[in-house]
């Protein structure tokens, strides 16, 4: 970029998920672009959670410890998160810190180090995006913040803040209870 320019730097995706997959395909196919090793990384790297409001009611609740949010895990330099889409391959993105379309940032939360290096965390993160495939999210049980208590625990040894995903727990117990008063009962035999 020149001086004087005024174009910003569009944040997006970095993630490519292939139209079709064949078997062969599908295993060959790497979600993230490839990291040079450095060799003058520090012995440990900070591991951050990045949350995001998706909604502006959280405005209102944040102070009681409730709200909607959209979580990423951000270490050097990369953030990582978990979304949902239509194949049944990874479903885990990369975006600049803090920077994740879509959202709105409200805070990032030091959650711990890691003694992996970037490369070492790009290969773990290509392990763990195996088992988090777009067609498997889900906003009760396999969401974003489900992805990154896992992740942030894996890297550190230590948990997410319980309330980033209260409002997935809060669902979990509500569900049958609202399902049962949505859906109308059925005769089992015609009348």
């Amino acid at each position: 970029m020149t001086v004087g320019s005024s174009k910003k730097k569009k944040s997006c995706w970095k993630s490519i998920v292939p139209l079709s997959f064949t078997e062969k395909s599908a295993r060959r196919f790497c979600l993230f672009s490839k990291v040079k090793s450095d060799s003058d990384s520090a012995k440990s790297a900070p591991v951050f959670l990045n949350v995001y409001d998706l909604t502006t009611i959280n405005g209102y609740v944040y102070w009681a410890g409730l709200g909607i949010f959209h979580s990423g895990v951000e270490v050097h330099g990369v953030e990582y998160a978990f979304g949902a889409h239509d194949y049944s391959s990874s479903g885990v993105f990369e975006v600049e810190p803090r920077q994740c379309p879509g959202f709105k940032f409200r805070k990032s939360i030091f959650i711990g180090t890691t003694s992996m290096d970037p490369t070492q965390v790009r290969e773990f993160m290509e392990r763990q995006a195996a088992f988090y495939n777009g067609d498997t999210y889900h906003l009760i049980v396999k969401n974003c913040n489900h992805f990154c208590k896992d992740i942030c625990y894996k890297l550190t040894g230590k948990r997410i803040p319980k309330w980033v995903n209260r409002l997935a727990k809060l669902g979990i117990f509500f569900s049958p209870h609202i399902l049962f008063l949505v859906i109308p009962i059925i005769p089992l035999s015609p009348s």
